[in-house]
């Protein structure tokens, strides 16, 4: 039987990689050659491949339990992760709902915010989301990001969600705008926005101010909207901040985590919810429960994983290495005024660029050719359409990094 890899057209006949083992900032094939993971295996590992001390939270709780049942059952992992990741959330939080991905972290949010309008007799199921967004590729994650090449064979079956613009710089007060325009008229039937902060990311790398999501949340307060961030990409420094949400001046009614919440190392996601979320469910009436469970929720040992992370990042200044990572980016800066890139933007650990004279569509034949460059020289970039962005994980050296930036701007001389 044979491998259907994701985001991967078998009909180009790519060669596929076998990697043996993993170290840091490298993935080193069963041949030994060492690729310079440039984007976090998708921007999942933060704080570099086989982490010790991950590993060995994971092999101690591997033997003693491996799954269970977590309806009407706890476990130890699971308390200590609720308890370990409320030290770097405001106190406003106070339940945690665990699944096993960012899609299904998302999921969860929506229903959460749908179903709380429900229990309070309320019919408000519309969901706002941005332009260019993107929350997954289950069907409610599909709904709420953008039509695009990534769901178009399903657009028939995705619900109807309001969009709002993408807040470019200097064009930030037409989303504001368009959010409240659409609140005046359809407000008593929106029942939660969500939003990727500060990053749309599969959607392009965009960037946006932190001001912006602090008008849209003063809005949905105003008519009682749910309030929800996807911060399955931002969350646990990515843009400089253990969360996107510190940057701002508000507290969300609902974050989703997923991806660094075990540092990249096993599959666990959590959203993250208020009392008054919470309290929509809370009932002696049985069918106002909140129905929703995938079968590894809270699995033990991806919860330990996600503790041996958080107290790393407790007793370690693991943001030291983001703003090391971030301060190499603006000394790269001078060489891209020399080479065909556009729009160079910069936050935390991300660094994207745009390609000069082609085209943005995801499957444009720039981003395929200099993905195949990339990898012939042993970096794992994957551009998105003309957008090539790097994010490593924060343990990356700056031998690595200075050896990802030649490799780019070599790539940008040869392949244009």
């Amino acid at each position: 039987m044979q491998i259907w890899h994701p985001f991967t057209q078998h009909g180009l006949n790519e060669d596929i990689i076998e990697i043996e083992t993993s170290d840091k900032e490298f993935l080193i094939t069963k041949d030994g050659a060492k690729i310079i993971d440039g984007i976090s295996s998708w921007w999942v590992n933060t704080l570099g491949h086989k982490n010790p001390i991950i590993a060995k939270a994971i092999e101690d709780e591997a033997k003693k339990l491996h799954q269970i049942i977590f309806a009407g059952f706890v476990h130890k992992p699971a308390k200590c992760a609720a308890e370990n990741l409320s030290k770097f959330l405001p106190k406003d939080y106070t339940h945690i709902f665990f699944s096993d991905s960012g899609s299904t972290s998302v999921e969860v949010a929506l229903k959460m915010a749908v179903g709380y309008h429900y229990n309070k007799g309320q019919n408000r199921s519309k969901i706002v989301a941005m332009e260019h967004s993107y929350h997954g590729d289950t069907f409610g994650g599909m709904s709420s990001g953008a039509r695009s090449v990534f769901n178009e064979p399903y657009t028939k079956m995705l619900f109807e969600v309001e969009r709002i613009p993408y807040p470019k710089e200097g064009e930030e007060e037409r989303t504001i705008k368009a959010y409240k325009k659409l609140l005046e008229k359809e407000g008593n039937k929106i029942g939660a926005i969500i939003l990727e902060p500060l990053v749309l990311g599969s959607g392009g790398m965009f960037f946006y101010k932190p001001f912006v999501i602090d008008e849209l949340y003063k809005l949905s307060k105003e008519y009682g909207v749910i309030f929800a961030l996807d911060e399955v990409m931002t969350g646990f420094g990515r843009v400089g901040t253990m969360f996107a949400f510190n940057q701002t001046n508000i507290i969300p009614d609902i974050i989703c985590l997923s991806k660094g919440l075990t540092g990249g190392s096993i599959p666990l996601a959590a959203t993250v919810s208020t009392k008054e979320i919470y309290d929509a469910y809370l009932s002696k009436d049985k069918a106002k429960m909140f129905f929703h469970s995938s079968s590894y929720t809270a699995n033990p040992i991806a919860c330990a994983a996600a503790n041996a992370n958080l107290e790393i990042w407790q007793n370690t200044d693991v943001l030291a290495d983001v703003k090391r990572v971030n301060d190499f980016y603006y000394t790269q800066l001078e060489r891209f005024k020399h080479l065909p890139a556009k729009n160079v933007r910069i936050l935390g650990d991300i660094f994207a660029f745009d390609v000069e004279k082609s085209g943005n569509d995801y499957v444009s034949n720039i981003g395929i050719k200099l993905y195949d460059y990339y990898r012939k020289n042993n970096i794992l970039l994957r551009p998105l359409g003309n957008t090539v962005y790097v994010m490593p994980p924060y343990c990356i050296s700056n031998e690595s990094l200075i050896r990802v930036f030649d490799v780019i701007e070599k790539s940008l001389k040869e392949c244009l």
